[in-house]
């Protein structure tokens, strides 16, 4: 304003001191960017989605969100949006507050697919008292469950080698031998170190790769993938017996395939990360 006259005359008509009128017009705050964009419809459709997967976080459901917007072709929300929402509305998962996690020592990620597979298992208690016993395999690098087995007796050797068939069928096809060497992570379980289900599988191309003794937290990416399972899988759905888990086991795992995001892959889905890795998509290897 020049020469300061209309602050002045304003001060004189509000009855303050001239300094302390433009003291006030320096600190007022002022509004930076751009207004905040409206929330209902990012609200419906976060809802929609925890309806159904109540055990992910915003990061997971922001990666949903993404995925949608891509297939759309409509930009994306930012994850700090997706946030502020899931908190002003109460939708955000509360901490664990159970014990800390067991670590392990080394690297069990690869950085090349069919590098080294990883297995382990698992027990699914039914409301009935029955029980399910699964076993899965894994690759270290897009996080894949590649192959399964379950029964209501216990995991067998016999039932590990139907499994590395189905894994090496599912990667490579019918063949007897791998075209080259992968490593087979387990855990020192008695199905896993019998003496014919080692040889099996070195003469498939495996090589037999076992956990330190009473350390079986050295296989956490089999662990992860089991408190996966159970956290966003079992718990939310119904195990009356048996069979109705056995029937569920497929979606589970096609969904964990096909739709489930890890942070490690950028929260993409591994098939979604096997499709921008590698040329052929999701057909093998």
């Amino acid at each position: 304003m020049a020469g300061g006259r209309p602050v002045s005359a304003v001060a004189a008509a509000l009855g303050v001191s001239r300094p302390h009128l433009s003291s006030r017009q320096r600190t007022a705050p002022r509004r930076r960017g751009r207004p905040p964009l409206p929330d209902a419809g990012l609200l419906a459709a976060i809802q929609t989605l925890i309806a159904d997967l109540p055990t992910y976080g915003y990061r997971r459901v922001h990666a949903l969100l993404r995925r949608q917007a891509e297939r759309e072709g409509r930009p994306a929300p930012n994850v700090k949006r997706v946030y502020r929402v899931m908190k002003v509305h109460g939708l955000l998962l509360q901490r664990h507050a159970g014990g800390e996690e067991r670590r392990h020592e080394g690297r069990i990620a690869v950085d090349a697919r069919n590098t080294r597979w990883c297995s382990d298992g698992l027990e699914i208690g039914c409301d009935n008292g029955e029980r399910v016993r699964v076993a899965f395999a894994l690759d270290c690098c897009d996080r894949e469950a590649m192959s399964f087995v379950a029964t209501t007796s216990g995991i067998a050797g016999e039932d590990v080698r139907d499994l590395m068939v189905a894994a090496v069928e599912h990667r490579f096809g019918r063949l007897n031998r791998l075209p080259v060497e992968i490593e087979w992570l387990t855990d020192n379980g008695s199905c896993y170190i019998a003496r014919e289900t080692r040889r099996f599988a070195r003469d498939v191309g495996l090589v037999p790769c076992t956990t330190p003794l009473e350390s079986p937290q050295s296989n956490g990416m089999a662990e992860a993938f089991v408190r996966t399972l159970k956290r966003d899988y079992v718990r939310v759905s119904p195990v009356p017996d048996a069979d109705t888990v056995l029937r569920q086991l497929p979606s589970w795992l096609a969904h964990y395939n096909e739709v489930h995001p890890h942070r490690a892959l950028g929260y993409r889905s591994p098939r979604e990360f096997i499709a921008r890795l590698t040329p052929e998509g999701l057909s093998g290897n």
